[in-house]
């Protein structure tokens, strides 16, 4: 018998505005995260069970960690998306090929190494103009 549980946790993580939410929306196949041109929008996780095949898996949208300096509600943010990586089982970061590696990415490269679990890289926003 074919149990539809999600047994794994897959969470996009990467710093603000870099397309997370346009990829959960994606792989989801419908619209449940906003999407804005504006950083900062996506606050609270936000999750879905998704099946490929016949594997089914909980997908998170996390806002975007930021660097040193936040403010408050950077902070939370910040709390929220690493409480995702503490809690999954995969992790996707995404980064902005237009925009191309920031410090912030390596930054958290370096952070995502640390959790010891697999990290897919998506580079995203390839398919414009630098």
């Amino acid at each position: 018998m074919n149990d539809p549980t999600p047994v794994v946790n897959v969470a996009i993580v990467g710093r603000p505005n870099v397309g997370k939410s346009a990829l959960f929306n994606r792989l989801v196949g419908r619209k449940i995260a906003i999407v804005h041109d504006q950083p900062g929008i996506t606050r609270d996780r936000i999750s879905a069970i998704c099946i490929r095949g016949d594997r089914p898996f909980t997908l998170w949208d996390t806002g975007g960690i930021s660097g040193v300096g936040e403010r408050e509600l950077s902070a939370q943010v910040r709390r929220a998306a690493e409480e995702a990586l503490l809690q999954s089982d995969v992790l996707l970061f995404v980064v902005d090929a237009k925009e191309g590696l920031s410090p912030m990415d390596e930054e958290l490269a370096r952070t995502l190494r640390k959790a010891h679990k697999p990290v897919v890289l998506v580079v995203n926003k390839i398919e414009q103009n630098r």
